[in-house]
């Protein structure tokens, strides 16, 4: 399976047009394009007992999206309180919601209680706070970190480095704890990559949860609910990347579960379910940042100038990540120099590429981020006084509408006393 084909859903006069209404920068994300890559997460997963995909919100924090989402049957995965409050929004309730936080504040555990959410602790000792700020409820998940394994990733880096989860021996003694203080159901989950596109990290994940559900039902008696196989799957950033391919995927993970869930738990009832809580792999390959170039400049090297800037979308800047660029209307015509491309922050390392290769681009012309539909305008920033841009959503029917206004100088101003 190849890559994905950098496409955009609409053409240059139908952006001229959309412009008139809404001037860029902006976020562009296509509704039919997400739920069938849905149903094609659930159409593949499906064939797992209890299967949940809990959305992560922080890779796209709108409640158009997380209501899009909700409609083919996924849930959220939040960890803050306002994304908390984002999956409420959305008509998100009880279960359907993963609250998976770490150094949790307590009003924070309060309002994951009220909400019914499935709370994923993070540390041995949040077991004590968890019940002296919000109280036990009946269903609780534990975070395992597994430390040292056979390979880091990229972005999370190597598990025993890493601020998230308990140590083996810690979740050995936290479920008995959780039992005897009145925890009737357990979960346990894991995270240990970020954009991986390797199926055997993901497949010896889930290999690695499963060997620990079966430790854990051996010495402690106690029978896990559902394996939380996290996020981190990746998509193909590069036209040659290749994509996951779910179905590949899914029979790794089945083949697993097979071999280690069937036999030593088959007294569980219902059986182990499963979950997930992708988000990039979700959004990420059907959003867009739609800008115009405004000046090109020519010292040492030369540079292409966006409406756009690091406070709209820090990627680039912040992982050195690549986002394919294209220049809507010369998507096939060869390259004519090597730039980089920049927005207007006072931070040298304000760019969205670096020494590559485009087309010729005129002031005014249409360059399309793509890849854009997770982590991009959920991490905007008001640095300089920047104001962030806002979303726009291509409806299933075809029309457009916002599902965000940008922000104006008033909401700048407006914490101000």
């Amino acid at each position: 399976m190849s890559g994905l084909a950098k496409t955009f859903p609409l053409s240059k006069k139908e952006l001229e047009e959309l412009t008139n209404t809404y001037p860029t920068p902006f976020y562009l994300y296509d509704e039919k394009a997400i739920r069938n890559n849905a149903r094609r997460i659930t159409g593949a997963f499906g064939v797992f007992p209890g299967f949940k995909e809990h959305f992560a919100v922080k890779a796209l924090p709108n409640p158009a999206i997380l209501k899009i989402l909700a409609e083919e049957g996924f849930g959220a995965d939040c960890s803050s309180l306002m994304e908390l409050l984002l999956a409420e929004m959305a008509g998100l309730k009880g279960e359907e919601i993963m609250f998976s936080s770490n150094n949790t504040p307590a009003e924070e555990y309060r309002e994951a209680r009220r909400l019914g959410a499935v709370i994923n602790l993070d540390d041995f000792s949040h077991i004590e706070f968890l019940q002296n700020s919000a109280g036990l409820p009946e269903l609780i998940s534990c975070r395992y970190n597994p430390g040292p394994i056979k390979a880091g990733n990229a972005i999370i880096g190597k598990p025993e480095e890493a601020k998230y989860g308990f140590t083996r021996e810690q979740i050995l003694a936290a479920y008995p704890l959780l039992q005897e203080n009145g925890v009737k159901r357990f979960g346990l989950h894991t995270m240990v990559a970020s954009n991986e596109l390797s199926l055997e990290y993901h497949i010896e994940t889930a290999r690695m949860l499963f060997e620990l559900v079966v430790e854990i039902k051996e010495k402690t008696g106690i029978s896990m609910e559902f394996a939380n196989l996290g996020g981190g799957v990746g998509i193909p950033y590069e036209p040659e990347d290749k994509a996951v391919d779910y179905q590949d995927l899914v029979k790794g993970i089945k083949a697993a579960y097979r071999e280690i869930i069937d036999p030593a738990c088959l007294d569980s009832h219902p059986p182990l379910g499963i979950r997930i809580e992708w988000g990039r792999a979700v959004t990420g390959p059907y959003g867009w940042l739609v800008t115009r170039a405004i000046h090109t400049k020519n010292i040492y090297r030369s540079y292409i100038g966006l409406d756009a800037c690091m406070a709209d979308f820090m990627r680039p800047a912040i992982y050195g990540a690549y986002h394919h660029i294209s220049v809507l209307g010369r998507e096939n015509e060869t390259p004519v120099g090597i730039f980089d491309v920049t927005g207007s922050l006072c931070e040298n390392n304000d760019k969205f590429a670096v020494q590559r290769p485009l087309p010729k681009i005129d002031s005014g012309d249409f360059v399309i981020i793509h890849d854009a539909g997770a982590h991009g305008r959920a991490m905007g920033f008001n640095y300089n006084g920047k104001l962030r841009c806002g979303e726009l959503l291509v409806k299933s029917e075809g029309n457009i509408v916002q599902i965000r206004r940008p922000e104006t100088a008033a909401d700048y101003f407006a914490t101000i006393e």
